[in-house]
């Protein structure tokens, strides 16, 4: 399989427009315990004209062994990073596109504490829905683009960042409640998470919501 390497073609092209691009990832939207995050990455003009770091790919496409490396460089690379979240509570109150657009716009308002303003800032999402501008972002320009992630440099920045933060959460969790190994499966729909539910039952970082048990397992 050939992998493609993330480009900053879109980002020099925005940023003649643009003083800033953000880019907007999640990771965790298909767990069935754990929050959900929301990776953003800056990047401005003088950085579109630098070397990608090395490695730098969608976080689904970086060896987890080396995640964490990756996505140091990612952060000493990109001008600035946040990662927003919203609980599996939250999630079992509002829905999953809700939360992440809650996520998404923690993930903004860390980024205004650091000297950013998104609303001068054209927001790229990863996928094919704005789910910022229904969370009750006012003034910012999102514009969903499919596969960003893959293609694009800051979204594979912003991806790795937020998939570290979401996978050291998920230790830290099990870490009280070893029995569902998220240190290994990091909430998702592995055998031994799902043989875990069916001894201890759901725990309170479970999304209690969700149709679980027909959930397909993924490893």
């Amino acid at each position: 399989m050939t992998v493609i390497e993330p480009r900053l073609t879109l980002e020099r092209r925005l940023l003649k427009d643009y003083p800033l691009v953000i880019a907007c990832d999640e990771v965790g939207r298909g767990a069935l315990a754990g929050p959900v995050a929301v990776g953003a990455a800056v990047v401005d003009p003088a950085l579109s004209r630098t070397r990608i770091p090395a490695g730098l790919r969608d976080s689904k496409l970086v060896p987890e062994p080396r995640r964490a490396d990756v996505a140091a460089r990612a952060a000493s690379w990109v001008s600035e990073s946040a990662v927003g979240w919203a609980s599996s509570v939250e999630i079992d109150e509002i829905g999953i596109m809700a939360a992440l657009g809650l996520a998404a716009v923690r993930a903004l308002a860390d980024l205004r504490a650091h000297g950013v303003v998104p609303e001068t800032a054209i927001v790229i999402l990863d996928g094919n829905y704005d789910y910022i501008t229904p969370a009750g972002a006012q003034g910012l320009r999102v514009t969903p683009i499919i596969k960003a992630d893959r293609d694009c440099a800051s979204a594979a920045a912003a991806s790795v960042i937020a998939k570290v933060a979401r996978d050291a959460l998920m230790v830290t969790l099990h870490d009280d409640l070893p029995a569902y190994q998220w240190a290994r499966n990091k909430g998702y729909a592995s055998l031994d998470h799902r043989e875990a539910i069916s001894t201890n039952g759901l725990s309170a970082h479970h999304r209690h919501s969700w149709a679980i048990a027909d959930a397909p397992t993924l490893f």
